[in-house]
């Protein structure tokens, strides 16, 4: 897959309420862009809805055209986490990715968005 899967949204049934939806996706895969070998790793988003909540089916696309991409994890966490929230505008949302072990090592890398207050001049990312 080349482009970008369209990423479906559907409306928050409780918008009123603050909780939590936690997505793992446990066999994401992607690619070394120094060696070209595979990046085997879990993805876990887990966000506050807003007025909108992301579809499985849609996202399960979007997680796969990372399947062939070289792509270093930081990277790609910070992408996601850019076109996660930025489709769905929830209140906060983290993604953390989880690789295997490569020579012995392994990495783990997170980044936070948090929608800002009323009156803020832009919303704020972290890693």
């Amino acid at each position: 897959m080349n482009s970008k899967p369209e990423l479906e949204l559907f409306d928050n049934p409780r918008p009123e309420r603050d909780y939590q939806i936690t997505i793992r996706c446990p066999e994401f895969t992607s690619v070394c862009p120094r060696t070209g070998q595979p990046d085997f790793g879990e993805i876990i988003i887990e966000y506050c809805p807003d007025k909108l909540c992301i579809e499985l089916k849609s996202l399960k696309f979007y997680m796969q055209s990372y399947r062939n991409k070289g792509i270093f994890y930081e990277t790609l966490t910070n992408a996601i986490l850019d076109y996660l929230s930025g489709a769905c505008k929830p209140r906060w949302m983290k993604v953390t990715s989880r690789f295997t072990p490569r020579g012995g090592i392994t990495t783990e890398v997170v980044a936070e968005y948090k929608k800002q207050l009323k009156g803020s001049s832009e919303d704020t990312r972290e890693s």
